[in-house]
């Protein structure tokens, strides 16, 4: 139990013992001074001088010197000495007769004594008696009196243990500071604004925020006063709010004064800086002291220098600490050395903990070796526990079966949380459905979110309510502004998209920028798109450079574009080559479709007859 004392007098006599952890420091030849000036009064029977030298006596551990000045003082009626005796009785181990002493001075009107006999009844259970001591300090002003209430109707949960939280935080108390920020920070987490149930949205949006700000404050106050919790706190909050280099000084007293936490936090905004090696040392300091989050971003740094045993070392320490992290990083690690077995193993320990990205690389491990049975359970586990990732893999999983529907409702939870390729495959199920607004919703956001057949596809849908213009086989018209369709389309293109890319050249052929469109069918047709191919083959004929064109048409034709063998044919029926003109146009009948065909097999006949003639 803490030394008691009279916070509101002590420093000004000295006669109140101070709960340790917050006594002055004083001069110690003044101290020494002090106390041969209170021995030599007490000689003389000054009642004042005794009670005061027997708690300078008490406070530097003096028990036995201590005793007899305060019982003589307490004799003589000095309540701060019955406070002092009763604490120094709880030290020797006598609670009983220190309540007698402490109650002695409660009722003269010392709140020190209040306040520790209202504690010697909590830890004996009798909390009535607890409470009716502890309310006779906290009146009186006590802060240690009014925080021991308030974690009394705390731990009952008695609303009225707030105010008393903030009237000791108030005067002074440090944890009731920490305590109250933290309760600050959970009504604003949640939204309790405590304006009443009319309150609009912009009210509560106001007091959630007067909240967060008023929590601050008492960190603040707390990690001033040294509370490394608070300093912990304090520096989250600023870095959320990127004010870094304050962040890092509070993280740093919070670090030195022993919070692991503290210390990892530092680690990572140093590491963010550039210094790993300062980041190294805090990390190092804080996973000794037990720290999970502190031994993997160990691990981490020492896999990416490809230190694996050192790695490995650190991953199974923090697994040792508790943080599942441990066993999935160490997973990964596995799978990156094509250890597949120790990888499943490690993902097991940490999927069956509860860890969720364990369980959809698990599932992920499970299905590349083709136990889609085994699979399946762990998807499902991992989507329920809200990996979005888990969530799309099984929506493959279904589809894969068969079983659209169910997969449609995998594919759409995971759009919901904000997945690009499911939001791509709702979009496209809703485009088979006939249902385009709902269509085009999902296709934005898969666009917006860097998807590239996403913004392809949402710019056919826009391309498609376009008006219809007259058109050249280039596509070529009037038009000479680029619309909302084209821009998605290009966007898909610059991503590597080949239909987008073909798509693009024919847009900009229809604006007449006959440069801009080759240099957009000349990419999709080198990364394989024969319509690409064609389409430049015809852009270059129309220039002029049938020779070239027909490189590409012979492309394009190898790849199965019946249009570009059927050019060809032509080519050649022109040059006089009549068998490798029939030879293409036996192609483009094969190749289709039926107009090519029809028009191949007459080129054909034409040239059979030509070649027999």
């Amino acid at each position: 139990m803490d030394v008691m004392g009279d916070k509101a007098t002590l420093f000004g006599t000295g006669r109140f013992v101070q709960p340790s952890g917050e006594e002055p420091t004083r001069d110690e030849a003044a101290e020494a001074a002090e106390e041969a000036r209170h021995r030599l009064q007490a000689e003389t029977g000054d009642v004042e001088s005794m009670s005061v030298l027997g708690a300078m006596l008490l406070r530097r551990g003096d028990l036995d010197g201590a005793e007899s000045l305060l019982r003589a003082a307490t004799g003589a009626g000095d309540r701060a000495a019955a406070n002092n005796l009763g604490v120094l009785l709880h030290q020797r181990g006598y609670p009983e007769e220190a309540a007698g002493w402490w109650r002695i001075a409660a009722v003269a009107g010392s709140a020190a004594a209040a306040h520790a006999l209202g504690r010697h009844h909590r830890e004996r259970g009798d909390e009535p008696a607890a409470e009716y001591w502890l309310r006779q300090s906290a009146e009186q002003g006590h802060a240690l009196g009014a925080y021991a209430l308030a974690d009394l109707l705390e731990h009952r949960g008695d609303t009225a243990a707030g105010p008393w939280m903030r009237a000791a935080a108030e005067r002074g108390h440090r944890e009731a500071a920490y305590r109250l920020a933290r309760a600050l920070d959970r009504r604003a987490a949640a939204g309790e604004d405590g304006t009443g149930a009319d309150s609009g949205a912009g009210a509560e949006d106001a007091a959630e925020t007067a909240e967060t700000a008023e929590a601050e404050q008492w960190y603040r106050q707390a990690a001033a006063r040294g509370h490394r919790r608070a300093a912990l706190h304090l520096g989250a909050i600023l870095e959320r709010r990127g004010e870094l280099k304050e962040a890092g000084r509070w993280y740093l007293t919070s670090a030195k004064d022993g919070e692991a936490r503290a210390a990892c936090a530092l680690g990572f905004l140093l590491r963010d800086a550039g210094d790993t090696e300062s980041a190294a040392v805090w990390w190092l300091r804080a996973a000794q002291d037990g720290d999970g989050n502190a031994a993997n971003a160990l691990g981490a740094l020492h896999a990416e220098r490809g230190e694996t045993q050192t790695a490995e070392r650190w991953y199974r320490a923090a697994m040792d600490a508790g943080d599942d992290n441990g066993a999935y990083n160490l997973a990964l690690l596995c799978a990156e050395q094509g250890r597949t077995a120790q990888a499943e193993q490690w993902y097991r320990r940490a999927a069956y903990a509860g860890h969720r990205e364990a369980a959809n690389a698990l599932a992920v491990l499970l299905l590349q070796v083709g136990d889609t049975s085994g699979a399946e359970p762990w998807f499902s586990k991992a989507a329920e526990a809200g990996s979005v990732d888990a969530a799309f893999n099984l929506g493959i999983l279904y589809a894969g079966r068969g079983e659209d529907r169910v997969a449609l409702h995998c594919y759409e939870r995971a759009a919901a949380a904000g997945h690009t390729e499911a939001a791509l495959q709702v979009g496209i199920a809703r485009l088979r459905e006939g249902d385009e607004a709902a269509a085009e919703r999902h296709l934005r956001c898969a666009a917006g979110g860097g998807s590239a057949e996403a913004a392809y596809r949402l710019a056919a849908v826009l391309d498609a309510r376009r008006p219809a213009v007259s058109e050249h086989e280039l596509g070529e018209s009037s038009l000479n502004v680029k619309t909302e369709c084209e821009e998605w389309y290009e966007r898909a293109a610059t991503q590597g998209h080949r239909r987008a890319q073909v798509r693009v050249g024919m847009l900009a052929a229809a604006r007449g920028d006959v440069v801009e469109a080759a240099r957009w069918y000349r990419t999709a047709a080198e990364a394989g798109s024969r319509n690409g191919a064609f389409n430049l083959g015809l852009l270059l004929a129309r220039e002029g450079s049938e020779p070239e064109a027909a490189v590409w048409w012979e492309r394009a034709a190898d790849a199965g574009h019946g249009r570009a063998a059927l050019r060809l044919a032509l080519v050649y029926a022109r040059r006089g080559e009549l068998a490798v003109g029939q030879q293409w146009a036996d192609r483009a009948v094969a190749l289709g479709p039926a107009e090519v065909t029809e028009r191949a097999g007459r080129l054909r006949d034409a040239l059979r007859e030509e070649l027999s003639a």
